[in-house]
C-alpha cells in the first residue's frame, strides 16, 4: 500500500452523485464537505440529454451546491473537438434539441452534413434519425460520437446508451467514430486545465471502470471506483486493468482526500 497525493477531484455525475437526478445517499453531504475543505473539483460527465444550465438546476433541486461552471460535459468537449478538427463544417446532430445548447460555434444542418454528431441515447434515437445519420455517413460524412458508453443506470434499471448504437453504425458503415467525451484524452486534458492541477495530483471518481477509472489512470490520474450506479462486479472482472481505489460510494471520498492525501493499494 502506498500514498498518492491528491489535491483535486473530477467527479462523474450519473451513478456517482445521483441516479435519475435523485441524490445517492451521502452524496450531497460529500460535495458540501469538499467545498468546505476547499478541495477543487469539477463534475465531468458524458450526460448529454441536458444542457449544463439545466443539469445544474436538476442537481440543485436534488440538494447539491452546484453551478453550471462546475460542470464539464461531453457536449462541450465535442464542440471543442469540432471547432478544432472540423472548423466550419455542417454537422447533423443525432440527439435532442437541448443537446445543441452546449455546442457553441458549431453549425448544425439537417441535410448533406459533413459530420454526423452522435449524442447520448435519447428520444431522438428512432429509426428515421438513425437511418438518416447512417445514410449521411455512407455518403462520406465523418462520424463523431460524444461518447461510446454502452449503458447507464436509471431509477428503474439499466438502460442502453449511445455506444450500442454507435457500434451498430460502425459495423454497418465500415467507419469508425471519433470520440470526444470520456475516455478521450483531450477531454481529460481540458478538465485538468479547468482545475489548474497536474494529472498526478488529481483523482477521477466514477462508476464506469473503463470510461472513468481506467481512462483517467492512463492519463496519469488516480482512479477511484464507486460501488453505486452501474457498478457491476462482472464488468470489473472483464476490464483490462484495476482501479487504484474502490469505495462504497462518493460518501467515502472526502475522507480519502483529507489533507491532500489518499491511500491506495
Amino acid at each position: 500500500m502506498s500514498d498518492r497525493p491528491i489535491d483535486g477531484l473530477l467527479l462523474d455525475v450519473d451513478g456517482v452523485l445521483a441516479v435519475s437526478w435523485e441524490a445517492i445517499p451521502g452524496a450531497v453531504e460529500a460535495l458540501s464537505r469538499l467545498r468546505r475543505d476547499a478541495v477543487p473539483f469539477r463534475l465531468m460527465t458524458n450526460t448529454t440529454t441536458m444542457s449544463r444550465v439545466r443539469m445544474a438546476t436538476a442537481l440543485r433541486e436534488a440538494g447539491f451546491d452546484v453551478e453550471p461552471n462546475d460542470i464539464l460535459n461531453a457536449t462541450m468537449a465535442t464542440a471543442q473537438y469540432l471547432r478544432t478538427h472540423h472548423p466550419g463544417a455542417g454537422c447533423f446532430l443525432l440527439g435532442i434539441d437541448e443537446t445543441a445548447d452546449d455546442l457553441e460555434g458549431v453549425e448544425l444542418v439537417e441535410e448533406d452534413a459533413e459530420v454526423v454528431v452522435i449524442a447520448g441515447a435519447d428520444e431522438a434515437f428512432h429509426f428515421d434519425n438513425l437511418n438518416r445519420a447512417f445514410r449521411m455517413i455512407m455518403a462520406g460524412a465523418e462520424m463523431v460520437a460524444m461518447h461510446k458508453n454502452l449503458y447507464w443506470m436509471e431509477a428503474d434499471g439499466l438502460s442502453l446508451d449511445a455506444g450500442a448504437y454507435v457500434l451498430g453504425i460502425e459495423a454497418a458503415s465500415g467507419r469508425t467514430a471519433a470520440v470526444a467525451g470520456k475516455p478521450a484524452p483531450a477531454f481529460f486534458e481540458s478538465a485538468l486545465e479547468a482545475l489548474g492541477l497536474p494529472a498526478e495530483r488529481v483523482a477521477m471518481v466514477g462508476d464506469d471502470i473503463d470510461a472513468d477509472v481506467l481512462a483517467a489512470q492512463r492519463f496519469g490520474m488516480t482512479g477511484i471506483l464507486v460501488r453505486t450506479g452501474k457498478y457491476r462486479p462482472d464488468a470489473i472482472a472483464a476490464a483490462d486493468g484495476e482501479p487504484d481505489i474502490v469505495v462504497d460510494s462518493i460518501a467515502d471520498v472526502p475522507d480519502l482526500v483529507a489533507g491532500g492525501r489518499a491511500r491506495s493499494g
